[in-house]
Parts: structure tokens; sequence; C-alpha cells
């Protein structure tokens, strides 16, 4: 995949969490100097409320989800980053593409922080999210044979990553391709076995679901397209297209 494909796939996501913008564009003229220079990255808050996706996904759930371990995640790779000099100002595209060569810290904390962000832009309160839109749909129906197809293909996915970890639709810059990866992997990664522009994210940790649904994980995966945001959904295929 290029790099202007993985740029998009990061666009709109990740915004608020690069270093320019977590800084601010005015950091430069208005902070006093005496002032420490801001985190790389930075927790956003969530685009609905903590029970908007309610009965689907709990509010408690959301709450802990996001407000504690999205934000050790941030919290963790701003950590490694004051640490090493030598990241200093990359961006999280930057990091993904160079996480083989760096400990584990990185890898899990700037999945961890990608992976999150695009997960929230992902789901959508019932009845908001709208629906595949028909270059989608085509794209779908070529690649898998039908929506329900791809659908059964992608819990699978998620069904079958043994412990923690995540199922993908991705773009290979051909295809739409169903895979998963385990812990904070992601396909963005530049050792990633399967490569590729995510354009759907379901996280199959255990803290994404257990309150609800306790340790039926075909339940949660099955009931989670109810709260799918396919309008962000389209907008991330098309993107990715281009």
């Amino acid at each position: 995949m290029s790099a202007k494909a993985l740029r998009l796939a990061l666009l709109g996501t990740c915004l608020l969490s690069s270093p320019a913008l977590a800084q601010g564009a005015t950091a430069a003229t208005e902070a006093p100097a005496a002032v420490a220079p801001a985190a790389a990255f930075s927790l956003a808050p969530l685009p609905y409320a903590y029970d908007a996706l309610e009965p689907l996904v709990d509010a408690e759930t959301m709450r802990i989800h996001h407000g504690r371990h999205h934000q050790a995640y941030v919290n963790n790779l701003n950590a490694f980053l004051a640490a090493t000099p030598g990241l200093a100002g990359k961006s999280l595209l930057d990091l993904h593409q160079e996480t083989s060569k760096h400990p584990a810290v990185l890898r899990n904390n700037a999945g961890g922080h990608y992976n999150h962000t695009l997960f929230w832009e992902l789901m959508a309160p019932k009845g908001q999210g709208g629906e595949p839109s028909a270059v989608l749909m085509a794209q779908i129906n070529k690649d898998f044979g039908s929506m329900e197809a791809f659908k059964t293909a992608f819990q699978a996915a998620g069904a079958q990553r043994f412990g923690s970890g995540w199922a993908w639709l991705v773009w290979d810059g051909a295809k739409l391709v169903v895979t998963s990866t385990p812990n904070q992997d992601n396909p963005l990664m530049d050792d990633a076995p399967v490569k590729g522009a995510p354009i759907i994210a379901n996280d199959v940790w255990e803290h994404a679901y257990y309150l609800k649904h306790q340790s039926n994980r075909g339940a949660y995966l099955t009931t989670w397209w109810e709260v799918v945001n396919w309008n962000e959904v389209n907008r991330l295929f098309d993107a990715a297209r281009q």
C-alpha cells in the first residue's frame, strides 16, 4: 500500500492526536518559556455520549474502555516518546512504519492509541450510522460474494483470534481483505502479515464486551453491526482507494 493510502487511513481518526495539533498551532508564540512542551499525543473525547450505544454497548464499558484503557495507551506512549529523543516529532503514521525497530512498548501503545481512536469513530448510535454506499457494496459483493458472507468472515476473524486482539476489513490496494491481529497490532505496522488501509475494525479484547456479554464474544460480534458507523466506513473506503 502506498504512503499516500496509509496517510489517508490515518487522516480523520488521529488528527487531534498529531504532535502539531496536540501542541497547538500558536504554541511557539503564546506559551511561556517556563511551560513544558505539551504531550505528543492526547485522548480526544468520544464523538457521542457514553450511553449513546446502549443497549448494544453499555455506558460503563464505554467509560472504562475510553477513559481508562485508551487513556493508558496515550499516557504510556507519551512517556516512551519523552524518554526517546530520536522519536520526537514523529507522527503516529511514522511510528507505525517502524514498530519492528523498537521495544514492544511502542508497538503496544502506538497501536492501542490508533486502534481505539479509529474504533470510536466506527460506531454511532443505533439508527444514525447510515448504510454501506453503493460503491462499497459492489466491492464487498465482488470480494466476498455478499454482505452476509463478508460479515460471517469478519465475525470468524474476531471469534477465532486467540486471546486479545482485533478483527479488520482492509483495502490492500486492489481488494478488500478480512484479517485479524493480536494485542494492539494493526495492518498499518511495518511487519504486519496482512497490510492495508483499515476500513472496519472491531476490538475483541474482553474489556470491550465483558460487562455486557461476559465470555460470549460471539454475541458481541453479532450485535456489534447494529452500531457500525457506515458513514465513516464509506469515507475510509473512498479515501483508501484514491
